[in-house]
């Protein structure tokens, strides 16, 4: 029995896990649900799989809490201490990573530090600190097992593979709810139809990310750390329908491809079991009623964002860091009607040119670096 720590359990992520946790039955013991601050939610869950410890990051909400589920045995942490104090737990088997944007990083690079294995959705945990978590693997001997479907395709298409025989990862995406739409209609998009994505439901933050294609472009920088592949050794294609996941090229050019229907308990359930495919009730793929598969190249010129992230990975050091953050704290602002659609991009890109530049990155420095693109994000005049 694996025992298996949540980060996010309350999130759309975490949500799909206990599906996948209800789908393996004995197979998973959960030790920490964490939570940032849906205390109702994360009462329920508790009392259904009973933990040995949750964790409620907002201090107020942690009395409810308490009241709720010490009862039943279960001990309680709280505030982002108490996340921090989960994730460097080394009797740990697994740790599922599915907290949202740049909060995710110190788990990450606590857990692998601690010499725990992670199931990674937190795609920013790479792309800030990509250098730092995979030294800190390197030493403990933990893996990183994807959960992003895209990535997870590429991990399931190497399976039995050597990287050296590769040429290039292809991570293919839906283009989001306007890839059809004129490029002079994006001044006018509301955060209400950004957040209607076509193919996957998602939380508000990542089909945002989905709507301008910087997901894809976080992608680009994750594939980058996950399987040490250089930028120009990593393609996108626009995929509406989200079949084909994610297709690797090989020197031979054959090419080997994941797909599934766009259901993230796929990608979860097979980074929880990994190496093993263990049987589910979820929908199977059924391609003759689907009738086609169709791909387009990527708008780089609608999409300035996917640019923006392939500059980023060449140019290395904070950028990809500066990046992430400014991103993040961008959509928060698209979110609550505070900036336009297209000011995510313009915002991004003169955070890259005007922060200071350093190389290599250590840990404090990464957490000013945070502090300064939010304040960027916070003082940005278009």
């Amino acid at each position: 029995m694996k025992r298996l720590s949540i980060l996010g359990s309350t999130g759309s992520i975490g949500v799909n896990t206990l599906n996948v946790v209800r789908n393996l039955e004995e197979k998973i013991f959960i030790k920490y649900l964490t939570a940032n601050s849906n205390s109702e939610l994360l009462i329920k869950q508790a009392i259904e799989f009973r933990p040995e410890t949750v964790v409620i990051v907002n201090k107020g909400k942690a009395n409810i809490v308490k009241e709720s589920v010490e009862r039943f045995g279960i001990d309680v942490m709280v505030g982002r201490e108490g996340l921090i104090e989960c994730a460097k737990d080394s009797d740990v088997d697994i740790l599922l990573n599915g907290l949202v944007g740049s909060a995710g990083m110190e788990p990450t690079f606590q857990a692998v530090k601690s010499g725990v294995d992670v199931a990674l959705s937190n795609k920013e945990s790479l792309v800030m600190a990509g250098e730092l978590i995979n030294h800190e693997k390197r030493v403990s001997g933990s893996k990183i097992i994807p959960v992003d479907s895209e990535h997870s395709a590429i991990w399931q298409c190497l399976t039995g593979e050597s990287i050296n025989d590769v040429s290039r990862l292809i991570l293919t995406g839906s283009g989001g709810p306007f890839r059809n739409k004129n490029k002079n209609y994006f001044g006018k998009i509301t955060p209400e139809e950004a957040l209607n994505h076509p193919n996957w439901e998602m939380g508000n933050k990542i089909t945002i990310d989905s709507a301008t294609m910087m997901n894809k472009g976080l992608e680009i920088i994750e594939a980058h750390w996950l399987f040490d592949m250089e930028p120009n050794e990593i393609d996108i294609v626009v995929h509406p329908q989200s079949i084909i996941h994610s297709m690797v090229e090989f020197k031979d050019r054959s090419v080997k491809a994941q797909l599934g229907i766009p259901d993230m308990k796929i990608p979860i359930q097979y980074a929880l079991t990994y190496p093993k495919h263990i049987d589910s009730e979820w929908e199977s793929l059924d391609l003759a009623s689907i009738g086609s598969l169709t791909f387009e190249y990527p708008d780089f010129d609608k999409f300035p964002c996917i640019r923006l992230a392939y500059d980023a990975l060449k140019t290395g050091g904070s950028t990809p860091a500066v990046l992430n953050v400014v991103n993040e704290y961008a959509v928060y602002k698209f979110l609550n009607n505070e900036i336009s659609f297209t000011d995510i991009p313009k915002m991004i890109e003169k955070a890259c040119e005007s922060h200071n530049w350093i190389e290599h990155l250590d840990f404090e420095t990464l957490l000013e670096l945070e502090t300064w693109s939010i304040k960027f994000v916070n003082s940005f005049q278009s």
